[in-house]
């Protein structure tokens, strides 16, 4: 606006100052100057980010590119640029505009001491892994100490109960402690809503019993209340699943997952945090002196139901589709289990390991060993031999060595002896 215009219409220096968010010593100083001083201006050759490096951004956070400006930074400093990461998002601000708008109303951080509190949910990848040829579903499991800002990702196909189980414990062994609080949301896997009430599963209480941690869930509409895991999973989209499709998208969940640790332990785990101040891997060195111990026996995660075997046919359906078990197991009741992540499924009997077949796609054929195979048609063809192929003996029958006594016996075909008898 014009200073000097205002102050034409009658405008006081206070009054002036209030609509321009200046102090009024700098409006009167304005004013007596002729106006304020023209806009400081660099030549396009001194200036860091030139023709060359804009054009660069430009073309990183074209649409649909939601890339931050700590990307775009990392990016094009690979590249060769050699100016500072503020130059970087002033010009990313220059071109795409503000990223955040003013909040409706004031908030103030949760502070937590250190080992009480950790923060884990889930977050939908199901688009990009769509897009990257991985599958039509994929889930990153995200965990955080609260109070070192320690972050843990872990990409899955599934948000079971077993999946969640096992984010949950890979982010207790990485902090190499359990803290005293585990606080999530409402997830339909580990409880039930009852109104206001959140009613853990027998599973998730055992889970809670073999760490003993306090599993706690917000309340319906506090999204706030676990803010310390949500956040980072902005950072997820707009940031490293973003590089990644600048980049090269991995080929498996395998290696997506190697590449989320390696991004983590640089670009997050292993910088000073924002609110903080300090390393979250440095302060998870402090944390861990407040963390109670890790249980001696890993908490089991996988998928175990017990099975009874076919009375006629040595095999045991799992998931739509059935697999060869040993003939000695006929009729029997196995444990059959599949690890997490894995695509083996074992059956015990007995505490033993009587099978290993791997998963097949549900509807599948009959999956058989071809050891168990070849035994069953062995015993088959053994009972037809002794039916039908064995000749009557020939040699004289043992007489029976019966002691003194009454025995129930058939009654004998008299006819057979002839008419004497």
């Amino acid at each position: 606006m014009d200073v000097l215009a205002l102050k034409r219409q009658g405008w006081t220096n206070a009054e002036i100052a209030e609509e321009l968010g200046y102090h009024p010593a700098t409006i009167s100083h304005w004013i007596a100057n002729g106006g304020p001083p023209a806009k400081r201006s660099v030549a396009p050759t001194e200036r860091v980010v030139d023709e060359r490096w804009a054009a660069r951004v430009a073309a990183l956070i074209a649409p649909p590119s939601r890339l931050l400006a700590t990307s775009v930074f990392e990016t094009i400093r690979a590249e060769g640029f050699a100016g500072s990461y503020p130059s970087v998002a002033r010009e990313v601000r220059r071109q795409r505009g503000p990223r955040f708008r003013r909040a409706a109303q004031a908030s103030v951080p949760i502070e937590t001491a250190p080992g009480e509190e950790s923060q884990f949910d889930w977050s939908d990848c199901c688009e990009r892994a769509r897009a990257w040829g991985l599958g039509e579903e994929l889930f990153c499991f995200g965990a955080v100490a609260c109070w070192s800002r320690h972050l843990d990702w872990w990409f899955a196909t599934s948000i079971d109960r077993q999946h969640t189980f096992e984010g949950l414990v890979r982010h207790f062994e990485t902090l190499g402690g359990v803290p005293k609080l585990a606080r999530t949301d409402r997830m339909g896997c580990l409880g039930s809503s009852q109104g206001k009430r959140f009613r853990l599963h027998a599973p998730t209480l055992e889970l809670a019993r073999h760490h003993g941690v306090e599993i706690k869930a917000c309340q319906s509409g506090d999204a706030k209340r676990k803010g310390k895991v949500e956040r980072p999973f902005r950072g997820l989209e707009e940031s490293f699943l973003e590089e990644l499709a600048v980049l090269g998208p991995p080929a498996s969940v395998g290696e997506l997952n190697e590449r989320a640790r390696r991004w983590l332990a640089e670009r997050v785990n292993g910088r000073a945090h924002s609110t903080t101040g300090a390393v979250p891997s440095h302060r998870l060195e402090v944390e861990r002196r407040f963390l109670a111990p890790l249980p001696r026996a890993r908490f089991d995660t996988a998928y175990a139901e017990p099975r009874r075997v076919h009375v006629a046919v040595p095999l045991v359906a799992w998931d739509d589709v059935r697999y060869s078990v040993p003939p000695d197991c006929l009729g029997q009741m196995v444990d059959c289990r599949v690890e997490v992540g894995s695509t083996e499924l074992q059956v015990r009997w007995g505490g033993r390991a009587i099978a290993r077949h791997q998963l097949a796609p549900p509807g599948s054929d009959d999956v058989w060993d071809p050891a168990h195979r070849a035994a069953a048609e062995a015993a088959a063809l053994g009972r037809r031999a002794v039916l039908r192929l064995v000749p009557p003996a020939t040699t004289e029958p043992t007489p029976l060595q019966l002691p003194f006594g009454d025995y129930d016996v058939e009654q004998p075909d008299l006819a057979a002896y002839g008419t004497e008898a």
